[in-house]
């Protein structure tokens, strides 16, 4: 194996979208030794999602990631040493990575976990990793979506969104999914099956919202705010729930938010609003992972991967989900599986 790890490690606070010149490129000698309880791991794919540009700016529900530090982000491993009982050379695991070819991880609440048998590492960062898990709990804990309700998902093409779509079809729902652009509106109705399609960059979303949920939205699964949120908030249904996931159409925005401004519907329709973290589920990640496993086996959910080749190629990579660029869920592949 090599003795080097290469990494990307911050060196600016992103302002509006983010940069080649946020990050520096670094190299420098794996460790010796490893202290108790810890695993050395080569990466091999690395999960890329918006909550990233989120830790790289600022604290949140994690402290920011400090000037001079390796990119935070979750990955799948291959364990090359290990110090930690259970694991063992060669095992596949998941764990936070970050933005490097080999990493050093202790246990904690993000890992590491190994991989179930016969899972693709692919799937362990998509349908089964946290993006997955996040439109699992969110549509039917956080939602409580039900058999014949219309349930709505904007980012419907991106990797949480076409899962929540997904689930809620599995359980009965009728589905309307937001994307951008006509082929990815063609892939959640044709591929996915998702009962229709909005296309945001062409079509008036409250019109066309209005006419595919006559009877109003029961379930709003929002990946991206503003004023996308703000036309669904006008056709909620009576005791409709907003399951607030991400907001990135404002990440990059230095003006802040860009609303909504109707929240009193939320009044006049008795409806509940709720954010939420997939962390909040830690203990309950296991009930999950079951049920998306059997689904996917059983061809009731289908899961696409975008795949970047190359770690040098990760901060490109991050960027193509604030452009639309990907469909299903942003990978980069630093090694062979």
């Amino acid at each position: 194996m090599t003795e080097v790890n290469r990494s990307w490690r911050l060196a600016a606070r992103p302002a509006g979208m983010i940069k080649d010149s946020d990050f520096t490129w670094h190299e420098e000698a794996l460790p010796a030794e490893l202290g108790p309880g810890q695993i050395l791991v080569e990466t091999l794919y690395l999960s890329v999602d918006p909550t990233q540009r989120i830790w790289i700016e600022r604290d949140s529900y994690l402290p920011a990631v400090a000037i001079g530090e390796v990119v935070r982000a979750g990955g799948v491993a291959r364990v090359l040493r290990s110090s930690l009982a259970g694991f063992s050379p060669g095992d596949l695991v998941y764990g936070m990575t970050g933005w490097q070819t080999h990493a050093v991880i202790e246990p904690s609440i993000r890992g590491p976990r190994k991989l179930p048998d016969g899972v693709a590492p692919t799937m362990a960062v998509s349908l089964l990793g946290l993006t997955g898990l996040t439109a699992y709990f969110g549509l039917l804990d956080v939602g409580q979506a039900k058999e014949g309700e219309t349930v709505v998902v904007s980012g419907a093409a991106g990797a949480t969104g076409n899962a929540a779509g997904q689930i809620a079809k599995v359980k009965g729902c009728r589905v309307v999914g937001i994307a951008g652009g006509a082929q990815k509106c063609a892939w959640i109705k044709d591929e996915l099956g998702f009962d229709a399609a909005i296309d945001y960059k062409s079509e008036d979303v409250s019109k066309r919202l209005g006419e595919l949920c006559p009877n109003g939205i029961d379930v709003y699964f929002d990946n991206v705010g503003g004023s996308i949120l703000e036309a669904a908030l006008s056709h909620l249904a009576m005791r409709g729930r907003v399951v607030l996931c991400g907001s990135i159409g404002d990440y990059n925005n230095a003006a802040g938010s860009a609303g909504p401004r109707n929240l009193m519907n939320l009044i006049m329709k008795r409806g509940r609003l709720e954010g939420f973290l997939v962390t909040d589920y830690a203990a309950r990640f296991g009930e999950a992972i079951g049920d998306l496993a059997r689904w996917a086996a059983e061809g009731r959910i289908k899961d696409r991967v975008d795949v970047v080749e190359g770690l040098e190629n990760a901060p490109g990579a991050l960027r193509r989900l604030f452009t639309g660029a990907n469909t299903g869920k942003q990978l980069v592949k630093v090694a062979a599986g």
